[in-house]
């Protein structure tokens, strides 16, 4: 029986136990990072933009058959940015589907990750949306331009760094 009184090295405290996700991709050799799961419980795990395609390729193939959301995440001025994705595991048989989320954390001076709109379609709004507001480049998307702001709109509104223009000058509104 453990003594209890013992105080627990932080070290020990902050390793973050491996879902069901993250053991497939360690026992099939896939690079990437558990993080501690959300409030209710959804895994999540740290990708790097070089591994992002061959995960989420592995990932359908797992049985992720659903992104229900793409979004970006500013983590505060001169920090990364975070693109994040939720899978889904939609099945006929299951009572619950089971859900996972990857992040990948990318330098602010240079975001760029590569599209997932080819392995699910659901990618492709909202990858402009990120990239629209955030200034996140998906590479191979088939049409990555602006979707919310003017096409000749100057920033990235949603970054926290963000400065606002005094004015916007409509051009050839009539």
């Amino acid at each position: 029986m453990a003594d209890e009184s013992k105080p627990v090295p932080a070290e020990e405290e902050s390793i973050v136990q491996a879902g069901k996700v993250s053991q497939w991709l360690t026992e099939n050799g896939f690079a990437h990072e558990s993080l501690e799961a959300d409030v209710i419980g959804t895994e999540i795990i740290k990708v790097e933009a070089d591994f992002l395609l061959p995960i989420a390729t592995a990932l359908y193939a797992y049985g992720f058959n659903y992104l229900q959301c793409q979004a970006a995440i500013d983590l505060g001025p001169g920090q990364e940015l975070v693109s994040m994705y939720h899978l889904i595991k939609v099945s006929d048989n299951a009572d619950k589907p089971e859900e996972v989320r990857i992040k990948v954390f990318l330098p602010r001076d240079n975001p760029v990750v590569s599209s997932v709109y080819w392995i699910w379609k659901a990618a492709d709004w909202q990858e402009r949306e990120s990239y629209d507001m955030y200034g996140i480049v998906y590479e191979g998307h088939p049409n990555l331009k602006r979707i919310l702001m003017p096409e000749d709109w100057v920033g990235w509104p949603l970054r926290k760094d963000y400065i606002s223009p005094d004015f916007y000058e409509l051009q050839d509104a009539y």
